[in-house]
């Protein structure tokens, strides 16, 4: 919104900027991969989308800034919708640690359902908005410098790593025998699924 006004960047300030942010998704991916917390596990996942948003910002294009666009609404969704499920968790464990989250899809095969779709929309997996999203910042950074591929991929695949280590964590694995966990509540399929409809309904008309 503010962009309008403000004078287009000078090519100074690009690279400065463009460099940190990528260093900072590929280094709040690794964090991640060793992450014991879930909420910040899907914090730090915020904070490297945000770089690919950051640096596609600072490239200045009308195709850049659509796909800068397109994914600060899907990671709204899907990061909003993570936290969800990790105070759902929460709530019945009195825990984030990984560890004691272990064997949810046993007793809950429906949030199961929830966490798999967040997931792999967070994993920016083809059709959804976050693929799309990621896509138009690849192909804009690529254009803008070929080098940031290596960047870009090394990114994306640690990416898909501590998301798959973060959903095999809290749904697979054997369930502790001292947990007492009451079924989810319709309130909570109902905010979930308000998180998770839109995002499907933007794929088939995502202008």
């Amino acid at each position: 919104r503010m962009m309008p006004i403000c004078p287009p960047p000078s090519s100074t300030m690009i690279y400065p900027f463009i460099i940190i942010s990528l260093w900072g998704t590929i280094m709040t991916s690794l964090v991640g991969l060793r992450q014991p917390d879930l909420k910040a596990l899907i914090a730090y996942s915020s904070v490297g989308h945000m770089g690919l948003v950051i640096a596609s910002t600072m490239v200045q294009t009308q195709w850049g800034l659509t796909g800068t666009m397109l994914l600060m609404i899907a990671h709204g969704l899907t990061s909003s919708a993570l936290f969800c499920l990790a105070n759902i968790n929460y709530e019945r464990t009195h825990s984030r640690t990984l560890l004691l989250l272990q064997g949810a899809q046993i007793i809950f095969p429906l949030m199961a359902t929830w966490w798999i779709i967040s997931s792999l929309t967070n994993m920016a997996l083809p059709p959804t908005i976050n693929f799309m999203g990621e896509l138009i910042i690849f192909t804009t950074l690529l254009d803008w410098c070929p080098l940031t591929i290596i960047v870009l991929g090394i990114g994306a695949t640690i990416t898909a790593g501590y998301t798959l280590y973060m959903l095999m964590a809290t749904q697979h694995g054997k369930l502790s025998s001292n947990l007492v966990l009451p079924p989810m509540q319709t309130r909570e399929h109902l905010l979930l699924a308000l998180h998770i409809i839109p995002l499907i309904l933007i794929i088939t008309k995502p202008n």
